[in-house]
């Protein structure tokens, strides 16, 4: 599903050039649960970047799904994020005057999908993630924990291929993480692949898989039991 191979990202500072990526070579496969760890710098947020096809690499190759990347115009990437990619963040991202449902549906007007089929589909959404009874809030009307809802909803409606999930409880107190931690498992359980960015090693051992970044490298790539 996912192959990077000699993935390489650099910026200019000025006159400093920063390697943010070193050579990275990793693969994930369909319904993997996958963390990404590191401190700040280690270059997580950059590869989620790159994964999300929201960067390009500055050398390397990404294969999404069997098709490369970097042969993509950018409509095209455009595309790939709103069709295969579901994202969600840790500031939830969602627009304040819009109610849940409408938030939701976002997506999938620039699919051209009609009004009616937006609803219903939103509406699917917010019943999968418990808050179907929320559909007609806004955010200021919700909870920390039911505003994460709504972004994982949106990041779901268009039945995306890889979840990509951005320091998901971030912003939450610890029962509410736990509680979308949960969530994100259930998602898991029922077939979703899933990669999240965290510097919470608390978190990573959620998932099925840690690989732990250092300095713009991969330094382990580990399969762990949740629990064990």
């Amino acid at each position: 599903m996912i192959t990077l191979t000699g993935i390489e990202k650099t910026y200019q500072m000025g006159d400093q050039t920063v390697h943010a990526l070193r050579g990275i070579d990793l693969h994930i496969g369909k319904n993997e649960l996958v963390a990404f760890i590191g401190a700040s710098g280690s270059g997580k947020s950059t590869m989620m970047n790159i994964v999300g096809c929201l960067d390009r690499p500055s050398a390397g190759t990404y294969q999404l799904n069997g098709r490369d990347v970097a042969t993509m115009t950018s409509d095209e990437l455009a595309l790939v994020r709103n069709a295969e990619i579901g994202f969600i963040f840790q500031s939830f991202h969602l627009l304040p005057r819009a109610t849940a449902l409408d938030n939701v549906a976002q997506p999938l007007i620039y699919r051209g999908i009609s009004h009616k089929e937006r609803t219903r589909m939103a509406a699917e959404a917010l019943d999968h993630v418990g808050l179907g009874s929320r559909m007609h809030h806004r955010p200021n009307e919700l909870s920390g924990g039911q505003r994460q809802r709504v972004a994982i909803a949106r990041a779901l409606v268009g039945k995306p291929s890889i979840l990509l999930a951005d320091e998901p409880t971030g912003n939450l107190d610890s029962s509410t993480s736990l509680e979308i931690l949960g969530l994100i498992k259930e998602l898991h359980r029922n077939g979703q692949t899933v990669v999240m960015v965290t510097h919470e090693p608390e978190i990573a051992e959620q998932c099925n898989r840690i690989v732990r970044l250092h300095d713009g490298r991969i330094l382990s790539d580990v399969a762990n039991t949740p629990g064990a």
